[in-house]
């Protein structure tokens, strides 16, 4: 359905004063397939790229280099409207913060029509009837349709931005850290209904979340970031212990689980600035596996199977750890 090749996003930076030259590498040598109906799950810390991918995926980030392509068409060769068309009808994205997603002086019922107003679904008694549809299908009484987006909850307003990505019947939805600035009695809640909706809807889903744990309960495939690069894909299945890169061990390790011990395995340096990113993995710096072949060469993609990583020197499938941390001192 849809394929990043190659992609590039660098941007200026703006802290270099008004004649810096420094850029900052966002994305680097991106390579992505979704397919239809699948959940592609996006991980990482902070600051590795993560929201700049889910940008890209939906047509509102111009990559400085390489190719979107949606079902077969290349996005930035297609004319603006043309490009509005396809993505806007055909893909839904749900933004972090719903507070301020949504128009605060719209009122839900408008919130959900605009999309059917530019992309002129049906009639205006059609597109009232969808309004009511939507409300119900993420949960919402239809005396919402009425209500501020202030005079709602988080919750609520999550619901309501979850609709609104669904308004259109998109086979792709994007979800960008949907449940960050909710509270925890709420998260499961918007979870639960992106699953229900999901089966329901047969919907291919990218969901982008520092939350490792559900991304890895949501997913088929987890996709592993680290400073603007993808450096694994691998089954969700497969993850933690079959994962190969050092750096999604690392990940995984330092995440609390209700039956198994935290054993992080430490890390130890700073993340890099992508502003002037090391040469060959950017990962070296702080991994304990890393030589000079690492500091020489960007890893070759290798794959098993289905599984796919970037490393010259890849953690051995099934290795505890324990044994890694052992490794690591």
């Amino acid at each position: 359905m849809l394929e990043l090749k190659d992609v590039h996003v660098v941007h200026k930076a703006r802290s270099g004063g008004l004649f810096s030259r420094d850029r900052v590498h966002a994305l680097t040598a991106a390579d992505l397939t979704v397919s239809p109906g699948e959940t592609v799950g996006v991980v990482g810390e902070s600051g590795c790229g993560k929201s700049t991918l889910a940008r890209v995926l939906v047509g509102l980030q111009r990559p400085t280099q390489g190719s979107v392509t949606f079902r077969g068409k290349d996005l930035w060769a297609l004319k603006e409207g043309e490009r509005r068309a396809l993505i806007g009808s055909s893909v839904g994205m749900i933004f972090q913060d719903p507070s301020t997603a949504l128009n605060r002086r719209l009122p839900v019922r408008q919130v959900l029509r605009d999309p059917l107003n530019v992309h002129r679904r049906g009639t205006p008694a059609q597109r009232d009837a969808r309004v009511r549809e939507l409300l119900d299908l993420v949960g919402l009484p239809a005396g919402a349709a009425d209500a501020l987006p202030s005079q709602l909850s988080g919750g609520q307003r999550q619901r309501v931005a979850v609709a609104r990505a669904l308004a259109l019947e998109p086979d792709l939805v994007v979800a960008d850290e949907p449940t960050s600035a909710l509270d925890v009695s709420v998260r499961a809640q918007i979870l639960n209904l992106l699953l229900d909706l999901k089966e329901r809807l047969g919907l291919a889903l990218v969901f982008v979340s520092h939350d490792i744990q559900t991304v890895r309960r949501m997913s088929d495939r987890v996709v592993t970031m680290y400073l603007g690069r993808i450096v694994e894909q691998a089954p969700a299945r497969a993850v933690p212990l079959g994962a190969r890169h050092p750096y999604t061990r690392a990940l995984f390790s330092a995440t609390p689980g209700l039956i198994s011990p935290i054993n992080p395995i430490p890390l130890v340096g700073v993340v890099p600035s992508a502003t002037r990113p090391p040469s060959g993995c950017p990962f070296r710096t702080r991994c304990w596996r890393a030589d000079h072949l690492c500091a020489e060469d960007w890893p070759a993609a290798q794959t098993e199977g289905d599984h796919l990583f970037h490393c010259h020197h890849p953690v051995a499938a099934g290795a505890t750890d324990v044994e890694l941390i052992q490794e690591r001192a």
